[in-house]
């Protein structure tokens, strides 16, 4: 899967929201969504990990975690989904002309069966997501 969009900030703003947790927190989860983030722990540096942890409020926790693979400060993330075998490695790549930022999102499943399973219930998720974060670097 790949997503692009052009977000009116310069790479270094793009980057910092990907990769400063009270930032991720604004943007990452979809507001239509009926979970929020409960937990964000983030080391964003080549060999760093995360954990990510949705959930209603007296629900059950579902966790996302894994490893980063590369870091490029304000250029490109690339990092592990390691809560299943199946797991996708995802990259995130920013790219700047003329203070826009073209973000560049690609997961890549094992097999398409992964690909989804891991969007299911997930329609219009990426594109409500890439609104909040513009709204966070635009603003």
């Amino acid at each position: 899967m790949v997503v692009r969009r052009t977000f009116d900030a310069p790479a270094r703003l793009v980057f910092q929201a990907w990769s400063d947790a009270e930032l991720f927190r604004r943007w990452w989860v979809p507001a239509s969504a009926p979970v929020r983030l409960r937990t964000c722990e983030m080391d964003v540096r080549t060999g760093g990990s995360y954990r990510l942890e949705f959930g209603e409020d007296e629900g059950p926790v579902h966790a996302f975690f894994g490893r980063y693979v590369e870091v490029i400060p304000d250029a490109k993330i690339v990092w592990t989904n390691e809560e299943s075998d199946d797991g996708a490695l995802t990259t995130v790549t920013f790219e700047e002309s003329d203070g826009k930022t073209l973000v560049t999102y690609h997961d890549r499943h094992g097999s398409k069966e992964a690909l989804d399973e891991a969007f299911e219930g997930m329609e219009g998720g990426i594109a409500e997501q890439f609104d909040q974060l513009a709204a966070v670097v635009e603003g």
